[in-house]
């Protein structure tokens, strides 16, 4: 089968690479040309995601996948179409299609009869069949559902382990009509290999939802229920740091219910998926009110963290903030993954500046040629400052010490990550632990 997948990102390519793995003939596409070489070369162009660079290199060595800038040439060539651009949303929750617009329309411009087109970015419930379908058939003078078949299919996995999450994850299909669902249903069918999960009720593989809808509300319902759950425990958090209980061991004491599943706290919850994705659902459903009051709960927990480091400095006799050197640990939305989409770092950093503390960043995964483009100045280890706030839960950060941050009087852990007997002297605070 000849596949054509459209934006080589951090889930686009690997998706590319696991088609090719199968025996297909792959060939993907990117805006970017330097994307483009370096996967022609065999060479992965991030770092971070486990077995990509041997992949990479067996499926592009064997023909079986090749990189290209002409999305309507590789469509002209493709049995099936899978779209991963990516979709954000402005300042005031609108998302912002013009990436994924463009790159339709160069997707109609080559469609041809019989192809298969799947969307696999999430999307607010209803685009595939009022946006995307009729954009298609303007642009190629075929009808949807009749001369070509079109399907949302939600990726639902995380960058760093898509490959496994490919395999342990039912993929989900829906379609614009029966015709449709059914072509999207036999295509991932020859295209992905599943884990057996007797934890299922139904046999892990390829699960038709029936109507695209259905399927770009299942993404958009699993994604917006874990950003509900993690403000519940932040608020958690923060009333437990009031009450001087660490909130660890009662969630810990909760989720051995087996109805129950609470969320760690943390500074922030970043990434493509969670700050994003309850818009979407917003914009469908602005009356949601629990879903709205939880993305605003979860968007203050950087500014709670800088508050907690505020009075961890007052009770260490430091003072406030104003004129402080603080140090932010980790650039990164989550630990191990090198991606600053929507990380907590940026709250982070604008809550400190606001009260008078000159900001340092660090993050072992980011050069400083890397940090001063984002906009920061970079700390070192070892250099002095006199308070530090973990963002992002590397693995390099569980053994720092003391001599690491000279001068410090407070710490504050965001993801309960350092060891606190690393720092004597030093005040210490976690989020959702009491003082």
């Amino acid at each position: 089968m000849n596949i054509a997948v459209v934006a080589l990102g951090k889930i686009g390519l690997p998706l590319a690479v696991q088609f090719a793995k199968k025996g297909h003939h792959v060939i993907g596409c990117d805006v970017n040309q330097k994307t483009v070489d370096l996967i022609n070369a065999g060479t992965e162009p991030f770092p971070g995601e486990a077995f990509l660079d041997d992949f990479l290199k067996e499926v592009v060595n064997s023909g079986h996948l090749v990189a290209t800038t002409d999305t309507t040439t590789a469509v002209r060539q493709a049995d099936a179409v899978v779209i991963v651009v990516p979709l954000f949303v402005n300042e005031e929750g609108i998302p912002d299609f013009g990436w994924m617009d463009a790159a339709t329309e160069k997707i109609a411009a080559g469609l041809k009869p019989g192809t298969l087109v799947s969307y696999e970015t999430t999307l607010p419930v209803g685009t595939t069949r009022n946006r995307f379908a009729p954009a298609l058939e303007a642009g190629s003078g075929l009808k949807a559902g009749v001369d070509f078949d079109l399907v949302f299919s939600p990726e639902r996995v995380l960058t760093g382990r898509v490959f496994a999450d490919l395999r342990k994850y039912p993929k989900l299909v829906g379609g614009i009509n029966a015709q449709s669902t059914a072509a999207g249903v036999a295509f991932y069918e020859k295209v992905l290999d599943f884990d057996d999960r007797p934890d299922l009720t139904t046999k892990n593989g390829v699960w038709d939802l029936g109507t695209s809808e259905a399927s770009e509300m299942a993404k958009l319902a699993e994604t917006t229920y874990r950003d509900v759950n993690i403000a519940l425990a932040n608020q958690f958090a923060i009333f437990a740091e009031g009450a001087n209980i660490d909130i660890a061991k009662v969630i810990a004491a909760s989720n051995s219910q087996p109805y129950s599943h609470i969320h760690q706290p943390g500074i922030a919850v970043g990434g493509h998926c969670i700050p994003i994705y309850p818009r979407f659902y917003l914009w469908n459903d602005p009356e949601a009110t629990v879903v709205r009051s939880a993305r605003e709960a979860n968007a203050a927990m950087p500014a709670h963290a800088v508050t907690l480091l505020a009075e961890a400095m007052k009770s260490a006799g430091a003072g406030d903030l104003e004129g402080k050197k603080v140090v932010v640990l980790g650039i990164s939305y989550r630990g191990g993954v090198k991606e600053s989409a929507f990380s907590g770092v940026f709250g982070t950093v604008t809550a400190l500046k606001s009260r008078g503390a000159t900001v340092l960043v660090h993050d072992p995964m980011y050069t400083d040629e890397e940090i001063v483009a984002l906009g920061f100045t970079p700390f070192h280890l070892g250099e002095e400052c006199d308070a530090v706030i973990l963002q992002a839960d590397h693995k390099e950060y569980k053994d720092r010490k003391k001599d690491c941050f000279p001068g410090a009087k407070a710490i504050v852990d965001g993801r309960r990550t350092m060891n606190p007997e690393n720092f004597p002297g030093v005040v210490f605070r976690v989020i959702g632990a009491g003082a």
